[in-house]
């Protein structure tokens, strides 16, 4: 497939490792972020021609904004909200900003503020103070006149909040895993600000027209697109592919609950999941058929673990039933976070990343 000719996409040399691993984007706590992989990642997109790409499932926002970086249209999606307001704030974002103005109206005390972080998570996750500053600050989000402004303010907050906890995931209650470390003994107060400062700082325009959606994916409309960066959740052996569950307070957070069932059962008072097509072994390969089908006018370019089900060479041959050719790129590599507690520091967080690029 011969993709459109490039007018402002730079070539990267393959193995350059500078600003994509020390730019303006944020660093990131986001289970299974590619950040830490950018320049494995960018040093084979380089090689291709592109206008206009899609990050399927956007996640933290790194590969996204780095596909800005290269001076692409960008478009971003994921299914969850913090998600998309992460990639609304950054990729789709060409030059609003969160002012001094802006941020102290944030931080102000609202007497309109409802309790209902402080009432339903007290004790589970942060203090109360803390749970006081992020009910107040939902509140003066609410009053952000500006889209781009409230993804701003919800991507800042999420961050702080993911933060403040260790491993930044919302799985467990209690002081469990906590230690010296700076993030966990900041303010929630401190935290946000200190995001403010950092995403304002990757606020750029890429002379594009970037769009971020929150969306399922078989929804998206495939046609228009040069590429497609796909990295989706998938289960191993190792692990589900929860990420409501793990990230659900920040989900939540995003819509203040709005419409979203908490569960009393649960002791973390998780968000019932959201559905998706590749959290099971049955339908694995079912699904990345059919996603592969869905964008199959589009130079595809998959990241994916050795420990991921389907295996290496089912996933081969699923890209070759709709793309003429299929190269494989690995590097070894090792996921800072395990997905449970008796797995943290297990040598099954060393595998190897795989990116397939079908053409």
């Amino acid at each position: 497939m011969a993709v459109t000719s490039p007018q402002h996409v730079q070539q990267l040399p393959l193995g350059l490792d500078s600003r994509f691993l020390k730019g303006p984007f944020p660093d990131t706590k986001y289970m299974g972020s590619k950040q830490a992989l950018l320049p494995f990642i960018l040093g084979h997109v380089s090689e291709l021609r592109f206008n206009r790409a899609l990050d399927a499932f956007s996640g933290s926002g790194c590969v996204g904004y780095a596909l800005k970086e290269l001076g692409a249209e960008v478009h971003a999606n994921d299914f969850l909200r913090f998600a998309f307001h992460i990639a609304r704030a950054t990729v789709e974002n060409n030059g609003t900003v969160l002012t001094k103005m802006d941020t102290t109206a944030l931080i102000r005390p609202n007497s309109k503020a409802r309790t209902f972080i402080r009432d339903t998570f007290g004790n589970l996750y942060f203090s109360d103070e803390d749970n006081e500053f992020l009910d107040n600050l939902w509140t003066n989000i609410e009053e952000l006149k500006s889209p781009l402004k409230r993804s701003l303010a919800l991507a800042a907050a999420c961050r702080a909040a993911m933060k403040k906890r260790p491993r930044g995931i919302f799985t467990f209650t209690g002081k469990k895993g906590w230690d010296g470390r700076l993030d966990l003994k900041l303010s929630m107060k401190t935290q946000f600000l200190d995001a403010v400062d950092k995403l304002n700082v990757a606020v750029f325009s890429n002379g594009q027209k970037n769009k971020s959606f929150c969306q399922d994916v078989f929804d998206i409309d495939p046609r228009g697109y040069d590429l497609v960066y796909i990295d989706t959740p998938y289960i191993s052996p190792f692990s589900d592919c929860d990420y409501t569950r793990r990230y659900h307070f920040v989900e939540g957070y995003c819509t203040y609950w709005k419409d979203a069932e908490i569960m009393p059962e649960t002791t973390t008072k998780k968000i019932r999941s959201y559905s998706t097509a590749f959290a099971s072994k049955s339908i694995a390969l079912i699904s990345f058929s059919r996603l592969f089908e869905h964008f199959r006018r589009s130079t595809l370019v998959v990241s994916y673990s050795s420990t991921g089900i389907p295996s290496k060479t089912q996933m081969v041959q699923l890209l070759k039933a709709v793309k003429r050719s299929v190269r494989v790129h690995e590097i070894n590599h090792r996921y800072c976070h395990g997905n449970h507690n008796h797995k943290v520091g297990d040598n099954n967080n060393f595998v190897k990343e795989y990116l397939f690029v079908a053409t």
